[in-house]
């Protein structure tokens, strides 16, 4: 197994840097990524963080980055996680945990294609998954998955977004039981797949129910679509069930499985009342749009099934050791799996599963669940795909496109016939790929994009961290063109990408004033003031340009909480405001027009103590500023505060 492991490493990494760079790249590709001033792009396209807990939006063909969407993180950029608005949408039931680590977007789906309504995205560490609105590209709703040991085959959306369904990384002893000596693992130790419904026209999360699962590692998945809709595919890890070592002890094997879930028999099962209630305490945070404030809420049961008691509810499939990635291609027929240390990619048919089913064409059992014979479900197989096969995404013409890691390059295969049709490389180690609309029942095509791990050698070099970066390229022809390099933020796991105009018709441009509900919004410069309650000091904070109201205030003292609400009054869509004071230990913020935030100070001393505009609004931005007098605890300087020459007490 060693010499296996390395001759793939020897081999692969011998390849790791491809010959003749230059004549890689298509001869028009200038032109063919140029988007001219004043011109915008074709697609949208939402790459993960990776280790920085958000989501950041490029433009393709450009490859320009055009905003980080906080999710999972804190950010000081806007206040995302600072501010007593947004703080309660990274509360877990660990507290308040203000980082995760974010792999897999997913379009949200109407007959099986991206309807530009919502993105969601995976916290694989803290397991959650967060809801982002495409109409204000920000987070709307994170919800935590209780039972769960690493939330990293997720969020993978059925085909009319009935659900994005999480499946559980790391094996793990139920919440209620969790004090397990690790030793114990084959018989303690349980994944789940947790089956979130989301409501059709809010997009509101909520956990119909868990599947308990044999207590093995769950990778990737795809749900069906078209003929195979109802259903979801999973690859599995770790059949050997190893908890220590799992580099030897997991890679026994010839063969691990993917799990085949009949959701929809599982729904019916919940209907007849097989579902139980377990105890369980998870966080569920939602952001409202018209009082910019975020609520927390702490749930405390989940509906559980054990897949033991639920008949053909689950079968297993073998597949080649280690498998990562599980795909389904635009039909609903064919899925696939790719086995990392294998060199080839099973392609299994639906209808051949369904009539193995029937048959009972079965090669035993693994923990109660049939386990499909390989060929009776296997299509084919495409062989010589590449080392190190881990992604599969396809095109609008019915060819795959498989991502190898070892050998660092793209496969083009025939879905039918299991043909290799040309093959790319990558630079370099690429993990998944992207192609626009891949998984969907209608793709996009044109581009596919190589989400890559290491860039040795094709970036300006900056320390010892290498840049993660992309790579397009054209699959519009019968072979693949390498077109433009650009770096990502974080670590590209995984993209998805959709046509501009899916989502630009539902942009909110700016906030109606006259609808902001939040309780602390002062929706003119009249209603301005600042209220001492004991301790704690609230302003009431307008901002305009160029200035803030009000902008000298005094009686704050040593020991005080002070409380900046402060609402932007604009009403244009290109007039955001900023906010910091001098000596705040957390972060500044980013108030859109119509919007109101909040951010706590706690004096460290007593001063005269600035506060400005830290966005650039107007010509006289740099005038956008105020003082607060901070006076020793115990003084007897009443609150008074002022704009001009009018002071009010």
């Amino acid at each position: 197994m060693f010499l296996a492991i390395g001759f793939l490493v020897a081999t692969g990494m011998s390849s790791c840097k491809p010959k003749k760079v230059d004549s890689a790249v298509a001869g028009d590709a200038a032109q063919k990524v140029y988007v001219a001033p004043g011109k915008k792009d074709e697609l949208y396209m939402f790459a993960s963080g990776g280790f920085s807990g958000q989501m950041s939006v490029y433009g393709l063909p450009s490859g320009r980055l055009f905003r980080q969407i906080p999710v999972f993180s804190q950010n000081p950029e806007d206040g995302y996680g600072y501010s007593e608005e947004s703080k309660p949408m990274l509360m877990t039931s660990h507290g308040f945990v203000p980082w995760d680590d974010a792999h897999h977007p997913q379009l949200s789906r109407t007959n099986g294609n991206a309807d530009g309504r919502w993105i969601f995205i995976n916290g694989n560490n803290t397991p959650r998954i967060a809801r982002i609105d495409l109409s204000t590209f920000k987070t709307a709703e994170i919800l935590e998955l209780p039972n769960c040991g690493g939330n990293h085959a997720s969020p993978y959306m059925t085909e009319n977004s009935e659900y994005v369904i999480g499946a559980s990384r790391f094996s793990v002893p139920y919440d209620a039981d969790p004090d397990v000596p690790i030793n114990q693992y084959k018989d303690k130790f349980k994944g789940t797949v947790s089956f979130v419904k989301i409501d059709s026209s809010t997009g509101r999360m909520n956990i119909n129910f868990q599947l308990l699962v044999p207590g093995i590692d769950y990778d990737l998945s795809r749900p069906g679509k078209g003929i195979s809709h109802g259903w979801v595919f999973i690859t599995c890890y770790n059949s050997e069930k190893a908890h220590t070592l799992l580099e030897v002890n997991a890679s026994q094997k010839d063969k691990d499985f993917i799990l085949a879930i009949n959701w929809k028999k599982a729904e019916q099962y919940l209907a007849e009342g097989k579902g139980k209630k377990w105890p369980a305490k998870y966080a569920h945070n939602t952001y409202d749009e018209n009082s910019h404030s975020a609520t927390s809420v702490m749930e405390n049961s989940v509906t559980v099934m054990d897949v033991i008691d639920l008949p053909g509810v689950c079968y297993l499939i073998p597949c080649p050791k280690s498998p990562h990635g599980c795909d389904v291609d635009p039909s609903g027929e064919y899925f696939c799996a790719s086995g990392k240390l294998a060199a080839v990619v099973p392609v299994y048919s639906f209808h051949k599963m369904l009539k193995a089913i029937e048959d009972k064409a079965f090669e035993g059992y693994y923990d109660s669940i049939p386990i499909i014979k390989y060929e009776a479900a296997l299509d084919g197989e495409v062989e010589k795909v590449g080392l190190g096969p881990l992604h599969t995404e396809f095109d609008n013409e019915g060819h795959g496109y498989t991502s190898c890691f070892v050998s660092s390059e793209i496969t083009k295969w025939d879905v039918k016939t299991k043909k290799v049709l040309d093959r790319i490389p990558t630079y370099y180690s690429i993990g998944h790929l992207l192609v626009p609309g891949g998984d969907a029942s209608k793709p996009y095509g044109k581009y596919m994009v190589a989400l890559n791990k290491i860039t040795k050698d094709r970036y300006l070099e900056t320390g010892p961290e290498l840049c993660q970066a992309a790579q397009l390229y054209d699959i519009s022809g019968p072979k693949m063109k390498l077109l433009l390099d650009f770096p990502l933020i974080g670590e590209p796991h995984y993209a998805q990408a959709c046509p501009t105009d899916i989502i630009t018709k539902r942009a909110v441009r700016f906030y109606k004033l006259a609808d902001n509900t939040n309780k602390y919004a002062a929706k003119s410069e009249k209603e301005a003031k600042v209220v001492r309650e004991g301790n704690n000091v609230h302003v009431y904070l307008t901002c305009i340009r160029s200035h803030f109201t009000p902008d000298n205030i005094e009686g704050v003292k040593m020991g005080d909480n002070v409380y900046f609400h402060m609402t932007n009054l604009e009403q244009d869509w290109d007039v955001p405001h900023g906010f910091a004071v001098k000596g705040n230990n957390n972060a500044e913020l980013l108030v859109m027009p119509g919007e109101t935030q909040t951010l706590k100070w706690v004096p460290d001393r007593p001063g005269d103590i600035p506060f400005y505009c830290t966005d650039f609004c107007s010509a006289l931005h740099q005038e956008m500023q105020g003082y607060v007098r901070v006076s020793p605890a115990g003084s007897n300087v009443p609150i008074k505060f002022s704009t001009g020459d009018e002071t009010q007490e």
